[in-house]
């Protein structure tokens, strides 16, 4: 009898009609994949077999517009899910109303998985867990539309001991010696272990079962400083298992994570998922479309866009779409530019708030900024070729690859925004949606007097949702901002012949650290912004709780969001900024 072995996320749902919905499940045999709806609704796809694993994404149709509809997956007539003894609530697939003009989008990045070693967990609760047991507990609490992931879904290359473990094992048994590195995953198979890692927990795995999620990559998802550079790439091809690792990752993000992001309409006319789902064992297709997607970036998109009502998703791939001659360095190819810009420009008279999802934030602390423009100034050889070295080394040992170390992509990002909040009908507002960098703040830029768009324009920034950041680099994140540190940057700038940019920008809130969450909320044409923190809090009486303990030394009945922030970000009259902290319950 086939069983479940990951699974069930809900990952697309059809805005426009509210009758349509994929669901994702792994499987640990082939079968036939059914997913069926209380009061209609149902869908079925055989699984398709990638290196030894089933998986499936079935189209769910005949939804209801503006219902929360719970449903079962049965695998060859039999009901997998939910267990037949789970506490938890049942998972539903939420369809918004007809001409739905509200959204609700939750968003971060960084979410390590590993569990605890000696009952405590390192880097503190999981923000995830924390919101899935907020959820679990109270149903019919407010809930997130959608979940953004905005990178690092795994860490490929920081795995925990419990991983390290199983790849000795496994390295072992198949008598492999890939010469990678021992605590880092070498291929596919141990990319799917990440994933069981992650993804197994049971409050994630209810909470994606129940709450539909985009994602993206970023560098932990396959290696840190991940196409930093030229010298980097060909420093990686010349390691015995680097061609391995990175077919491994691309071929385990297009099944897990980047399918999932496809409408059905995109699904049925995308040809490598037709191929997929014809073959009797994908691999080698899968393994030859990483390949080509690894050497020749212009042959796939991963980019990908979606609407939420009258909310524009643009999630925009800032690592494989990377142009890495340091004459010529960008962030986007000319291809990626130009779907980005027709994708934010396109019927301006149905978009309210446009969002911008891209793992590395655009605005940084000016010092940030200047000191990345700095370095990739020295790297192209404006102080000569002892200073390029110098820039090359300072880049993968301090992860100076942010939008500002492609000057020219960050400026042609701003003119793009610019642009899209100077239209006729401009959204409301335009935000800059970002992670990476483990810690929260908000940006606001400002252009020159009379070129000010119309529309509202922020960097919102917020990572981790599960890790943590040394203390040295929370001190030096706090210092980016201050005067004295944009002083330092002018100079460094100056040093490198670094043409200040035209607009400056202002932090608006932060920098706040911690697992944590960003929310926003867009009704018509207003928007409001609120952050969330996963904290301890001690109880004098254990309290009854929904959710099974996973992991050892961990309970979430002393777990709670803190409201730490809430912005109204379409004022009439802007207000200061003030800043709360709230129990929920």
């Amino acid at each position: 009898m086939a069983g479940l072995r990951l699974g069930p996320l809900v990952r697309y749902v059809d805005w426009e009609t509210g009758t349509r919905a994929t669901v994702w499940v792994e499987t640990d045999r082939a079968c036939t994949v059914e997913v069926r709806c209380e009061g209609g609704g149902a869908g079925s796809a055989p699984t398709f077999l990638v290196a030894g694993h089933h998986y499936a994404l079935v189209v769910v149709t005949g939804l209801t517009p503006g219902s929360a509809a719970p449903y079962e997956v049965v695998l060859d007539g039999t009901p997998v899910w939910p267990p037949p003894d789970s506490p938890l609530p049942p998972s539903t697939l939420n369809t918004p109303p007809l001409a739905a003009d509200k959204a609700v989008i939750a968003f971060g990045s960084c979410r390590w998985a590993a569990p605890p070693e000696g009952g405590s967990d390192p880097v503190g609760p999981d923000v995830l867990d924390t919101l899935a047991a907020r959820l679990a507990a109270d149903p019919g609490h407010d809930r997130p539309d959608v979940l953004l992931l905005l990178g690092d879904q795994v860490y490929a290359d920081e795995t925990s001991a419990d991983t390290q473990r199983w790849i000795t094992r496994h390295r072992r048994e198949a008598g492999t010696g890939t010469g990678a590195p021992p605590d880092q995953v070498a291929d596919y198979e141990e990319y799917t272990h990440l994933y069981d890692e992650s993804w197994g927990d049971p409050e994630l795995r209810w909470l994606l079962s129940t709450v539909p999620t985009c994602m993206i990559f970023d560098d932990h998802d396959v290696i840190d400083d991940w196409n930093t550079s030229d010298a980097w790439v060909a420093d990686m091809r010349a390691t015995s298992w680097w061609h391995e690792r990175i077919t491994g990752g691309l071929m385990s993000y297009w099944v897990y994570q980047h399918i999932g992001n496809l409408s059905p309409d995109e699904l049925a006319g995308d040809e490598l998922y037709a191929a997929v789902l014809a073959a009797d064992d994908a691999t080698g297709i899968l393994r030859a479309f990483a390949e080509r997607a690894d050497t020749d970036p212009l042959s796939v998109r991963w980019s990908y866009h979606r609407d939420f009502g009258r909310t524009r998703l643009l999630m925009v791939d800032t690592r494989a779409a990377r142009v890495l001659d340091e004459q010529h360095r960008a962030m986007l190819d000319t291809r990626e530019e130009a779907w980005l810009r027709e994708q934010a420009l396109e019927a301006p008279d149905r978009v309210d708030h446009l969002l911008v999802g891209t793992s590395l934030p655009w605005l940084l602390p000016p010092m940030v900024h200047f000191t990345e423009s700095w370095h990739a100034a020295l790297c192209r050889g404006e102080r000569g070729p002892r200073w390029a070295r110098f820039g090359e080394w300072l880049r993968r040992r301090a992860d100076l690859e942010h939008w500002a170390a492609f000057t020219a992509s960050w400026h042609r990002l701003a003119d793009t925004l610019a642009e899209i909040g100077r239209q006729d009908t401009p959204p409301a507002t335009i935000s800059v949606l970002s992670g990476d960098v483990h810690h929260a703040y908000i940006a606001q830029p400002t252009w020159p007097q009379g070129q000010q768009p119309h529309s509202r324009i922020h960097q919102f920034t917020c990572s981790p949702l599960h890790n943590s950041v040394p203390l040295v680099m929370r001190i030096g994140f706090r210092a980016g901002w201050s005067r004295a540190a944009k002083t330092v940057g002018h100079l460094l700038a100056r040093h490198g012949h670094v043409t200040r940019p035209t607009i400056t920008w202002k932090r608006t809130g932060g920098p706040w650290f911690g697992n944590q969450l960003m929310t926003l909320t867009h009704h018509g044409r207003t928007a409001h912004l609120r952050l969330e923190k996963a904290t301890h809090t001690p109880h004098t009486r254990p309290r009854p709780h929904p959710l099974p303990r996973h992991r050892p030394g961990t309970d979430h009945t002393s777990t709670r969001l803190i409201h730490i922030t809430e912005h109204n970000l379409t004022p009439e009259h802007p207000t200061p900024h003030t800043e709360t902290r709230r129990q929920h319950p």
